[in-house]
């Protein structure tokens, strides 16, 4: 359903009706009302209340259905239980917006949740964009619209701000308020019926207001529509966002190694990775950026200067800076022999510029000059303390004006407590955000350099075209039909002979006769592996035993194996043992998994392989479809990739091979959406090649995915 034209009469209507507004101060639709009229709201406002004739100056209307014109916007505030019948009504007469402020719906479960599909069924027959329900409202400053039963006015500002939670919004304005934080848009969506956190970034990126975009979400409603949404936004703005709901309690356990390590917060940083939204995770970090975007210009480049009146603060600046994306800039030569003729012979010349403790207005306005035309600095970051010869406010009323006339982004650490207060103020208002601490403040401008410096491209993918579609068609069907849960064994050797995938040469062995016949085949050394469709986890019980070299030992593994299963696993059907060549000198061990997220598809994941993996958690994470920077990216993302690329003389791995295998893992859950996990583990690679030397899937009836308008997709063959 389209809403473009709906959604904007929801933030800039020319007509307003509050049904349930109230004659009672303080009652919902009393504040409402209040709200209304203290914003300055110019449009038509219109009471609904069939008992009264006026309330706050304005003549009540007695019905809906007396209202003389089309309504853009209704705000809703009565029992639940007369909610359906009145949305029926408002779009009876045409209404293309409502916001539904009443509680009582989905969020206490039966009736209400049954109620609340049936409300938003109502809406979409009539084509309402509907807010809601169990929400704060909305707030858009340029148009002096208050809908909200909050107290206060929040400031004009560029920030848009949008939130699930209508007590976070509560708090967040009242925060705001003292913080001397201002808002183009304020929006509450409380339960989501309709219009969700997709709909607000089409909006606030189309928002000429709006400069930074901010959320905070608990959940998403539909991935693959939230995904194309933040990610056109985040090419036109910078969208950062707090998600909440980040621990594992309560998680269902996984049966998979992958399953075991991912998790939602995980989908949700690949979703933010793949969109380039900005994740937080505290609510003053929310803001913190959200100032910085709002207030000045992205830096050009990494290289950033310190001035500063205390050297401690000064050392503590560039130590975080070296734990950042930044690095601390190489003045000019000319910029140094300026700051020498300018401050004492004691200061330091050079970044971080100390300008010492006795440091006034004037000799701040002096090196600032010099550090801003400095070519080589890319961002200036002021740090001040306050001494006894110290005037602060002074101080901040230099910066002010010194740095008005450079477009280089400037920001300001002033530390201390009530001495500094009116310095920050001056400095805010002058449009240089201001923290407590030097490390805030580079937190802000590496993340503001790191947007500048993200390339989403486009929607490019590459396919994996040297796929036999048919082939695993065929053992995915077979197994569903069967019941089986799981392909292990030489039903995922077809799979991965099907996707060009290489693994080593395997034989399945049911005596030990048969196992030492297939180690002369072979050629020692071999592996042995216990063979069971019940036994995933194979080095959990011993089920495997490397580098045998004769056939002695080949006979005794064999025996041992499969006498071990039986004992602990008592409940599996045990064919034998896998006879297995083994890897060449020097193979690395990593794993290439993937788990499909409800919200999102398929997301995979790539670490360190082999029995490990859970322990060290060194993976990282993309949601599928990937492109070949993506599985590059995968790769060099690990804190292990260094034993990857080769330390001490040793050749760095076949990265071309690892790529394509990761992009074959993509493909395969793209083209399956009956697996629900997958993982090859471990993927045995060398200098030369990679080989899967084990692997499994676990089946599931696909579960239905949202719906979303489909656009063409630019595709890149592998």
């Amino acid at each position: 359903m389209r809403l473009s034209q709906q959604i904007a009469a929801l933030f800039s209507p020319q007509a307003v009706a509050v049904i349930g507004a109230s004659a009672t101060k303080g009652k919902i639709g009393n504040v409402i009302l209040a709200n209304l009229l203290q914003a300055g709201y110019a449009g038509k406002i219109y009471p609904v209340n069939p008992h009264e004739k006026s309330i706050l100056g304005l003549r009540c209307i007695n019905r809906i259905t007396n209202l003389s014109e089309k309504l853009d916007l209704a705000v809703v505030s009565i029992p639940p239980d007369a909610v359906l019948n009145t949305i029926d009504q408002l779009g009876s007469i045409g209404t293309k917006a409502c916001i539904v402020i009443t509680a009582g719906f989905k969020e206490i479960g039966g009736k209400g949740w049954h109620l609340e599909a049936d409300v938003k069924k109502m809406a979409e027959r009539h084509n309402i964009a509907l807010l809601g329900p169990n929400c704060l409202g909305l707030i858009n400053t340029s148009h002096f619209l208050n809908t909200t039963f909050a107290t206060g006015q929040p400031r004009k500002g560029s920030i848009g701000f949008f939130s699930q939670s209508g007590a976070l919004c509560v708090a967040i304005l009242d925060w705001a308020q003292s913080k001397n934080i201002g808002f183009s848009n304020f929006i509450s969506l409380g339960n989501k019926a309709l219009l969700d956190e997709a709909h607000m970034l089409d909006y606030l990126a189309d928002d000429p207001d709006t400069s930074v975009v901010l959320g905070y979400i608990e959940g998403v409603e539909c991935g693959a529509r939230f995904i194309k949404s933040a990610r056109d936004a985040t090419k036109r703005k910078p969208v950062i966002m707090l998600k909440s709901g980040t621990t594992a309690a309560g998680a269902k356990a996984a049966s998979s190694h992958t399953g075991a390590i991912t998790g939602a917060d995980q989908a949700y940083d690949a979703a933010f990775n793949k969109t380039g939204i900005i994740r937080v995770r505290e609510l003053e970090e929310l803001f913190s950026l959200a100032q910085a975007f709002s207030m000045q210009p992205l830096p050009e480049g990494p290289a950033l200067a310190v001035v500063t009146n205390a050297g401690g603060p000064g050392i503590l600046a560039a130590d975080a800076c070296e734990q950042s994306h930044l690095s601390m800039a190489s003045l000019s030569g000319d910029t140094v022999e300026g700051l020498k003729q300018i401050l004492p012979p004691f200061a330091s010349f050079y970044n971080p510029v100390d300008l010492i403790g006795d440091a006034k207005a004037d000799r701040f306005c002096g090196a600032i000059d010099l550090v801003l035309r400095d070519p080589h600095v890319d961002t200036l970051l002021l740090l001040a303390a306050p001494t006894a010869r110290t005037g602060i406010e002074e101080i901040a009323q230099a910066i002010v004006q010194t740095v008005a006339t450079y477009k280089k982004p400037v920001f300001c650490s002033l530390m201390g407590g009530k001495g500094i207060e009116q310095g920050k103020l001056i400095l805010e208002a002058g449009g240089i955000p201001c923290y407590e601490f030097p490390e805030q403040a580079i937190k802000c401008i590496d993340a503001m350099y790191m947007y500048r410096s993200q390339n989403l491209g486009g929607t490019r993918t590459d396919l994996c075209t040297m796929r036999n579609f048919t082939a695993a068609r065929q053992v995915i069907d077979h197994a569903m039909k069967s019941d089986s849960q799981e392909i292990v064994e030489f039903q995922v050797h077809q799979i991965l002979t099907a996707y060009g995938l290489s693994f080593p040469k395997t034989f399945l062995c049911r005596t030990s006769t048969e196992a030492v016949q297939a180690a002369e085949k072979i050629g020692y050394p071999v592996v042995l592996k216990i063979a069971s469709p019940d036994i995933s986890h194979k080095s959990d019980i011993g089920g495997v035993v490397v580098n045998l070299k004769t056939p002695t030992e080949v006979a005794k593994a064999f025996s041992t194996i499969t006498t071990q299963a039986s004992k602990l696993r008592k409940d599996a059907y045990i064919t034998g043992c896998i006879v297995q060549k083994m890897a060449p000198s020097g193979a690395k061990e990593v794993i290439v998994g993937v788990r499909r997220d409800p919200q999102f598809g398929p997301m995979l994941m790539f670490g360190l392989g082999g029995i490990y993996v859970e322990v060290l958690r060194d993976v990282s994470f993309r949601l599928a479809p990937l492109s070949r920077e993506d599985a590059r990216d995968m790769i060099r993302e690990i804190k292990s990739f260094p034993l990857l690329r080769g330390i001490r003389g040793e050749a760095a791995i076949d990265f071309a091979s690892l790529e394509r295998i990761i992009l074959a893992m993509s493909q395969l859950a793209l083209d399956f959406p009956e697996i629900l996990e997958a993982e090859f583990n471990p993927v045995l690679v060398y200098d030369s090649g990679a080989l899967v030397a084990d692997a499994r899937a676990i089946l599931s009836v696909p579960a239905p995915t949202c719906t979303m308008e489909s656009e063409p997709e630019q595709t890149r063959r592998i």
